[in-house]
């Protein structure tokens, strides 16, 4: 018997499109034991129940795992919760791929090392960004360069972070749709320059420039942002409250601010009364990324 606990991610951190991920304090956690037979229990509502283990997600991406690794992927039982929404830009299905893939590690004793995780994430995720912030933990830049993923963890932020959840789903496909298929060289040159800075900004702790530099994205903000009821009342509220800077976390529709270290809950309250339709969490970078526990 063992638990996998996998982290929620935000992706794209403004300007770092389809490059940065973030690891955030909400989990999807399975126990899993030995079964006659499969059965996955869910304990909470946050993931729809389907009608046959063989079309449950989680099974669906184990055992091609297993099948690419010639194996036979034993029954469980898996008992499955939640914290991360879906389809609300928090990165639900990475988190689901990077926990389908250790599940399918430990039933098959793979013995699969971080780099072979994050190459499978990848292999079906089809972009790093979320995969390897929910494998790894903390704030992760990562690039795919033809079938080579590289990735490099930043050292930990001291700040706070707050999400901003609405009640309706945004598909990954749909925020696509509304990107423009190219840009032109000087734009992309302006847009590159801005994520560089805002990266730089990050590590040298001088969070006000990197804020201002993740809301001056080029990349996707403003094309995706007329998706988004209170985009910029939120932007200008959180603002006025201290936040650094707020972007849409992934493809949206939800909005992530960084704020000061310590004033996470208290941006979270105000915001709350505020935006009352919303649920509003302080939450903070997690640190382990996926965790395995023996039972």
């Amino acid at each position: 018997m063992l638990k996998i606990s996998v982290p929620a991610s935000s992706a794209n951190v403004g300007p770092g499109f389809d490059s940065a991920g973030i690891a955030l304090s909400r989990y999807l956690t399975l126990t899993v034991e030995r079964a006659e037979e499969w059965e996955f229990i869910h304990s909470n509502s946050v993931v729809p129940m389907v009608d046959h283990y063989r079309n449950h997600y989680i099974y669906k991406i184990a055992s091609q795992v297993a099948e690419w690794h010639e194996c036979d992927l034993p029954a469980c039982q898996v008992t499955m919760h939640s914290e991360i929404p879906l389809a609300r830009g928090l990165g639900s299905s990475a988190s689901a791929i990077v926990a389908s893939i250790e599940l399918a590690n430990q039933m098959c004793q793979l013995d699969l090392s971080e780099e072979d995780k994050l190459a499978l994430a990848v292999k079906i995720e089809g972009h790093p960004d979320n995969v390897a912030a929910a494998l790894l933990g903390s704030f992760v830049i990562s690039v795919k360069i033809g079938e080579q993923t590289s990735y490099k963890k930043l050292p930990l932020l001291n700040m706070d972070l707050v999400v901003y959840i609405p009640s309706f789903e945004l598909k990954t496909e749909d925020s696509r749709k509304v990107l423009p298929d190219s840009f032109d060289m000087k734009e992309a040159a302006t847009a590159s320059g801005i994520s560089n800075l805002m990266i730089s900004a990050l590590l040298m702790d001088d969070f006000a420039l990197a804020g201002r530099m993740m809301e001056a994205d080029l990349f996707h903000e403003s094309y995706r942002a007329k998706l988004i009821p209170n985009y910029d009342d939120i932007r200008s509220h959180a603002r006025e409250l201290g936040a650094f800077g707020t972007v849409i976390s992934g493809a949206g529709p939800t909005m992530i601010s960084f704020v000061a270290k310590g004033k996470g809950q208290t941006i979270a309250k105000k915001m709350s009364r505020i935006y009352s339709d919303y649920e509003i969490d302080a939450v903070s970078i997690d640190e382990a990324g996926l965790v395995v526990e023996k039972l």
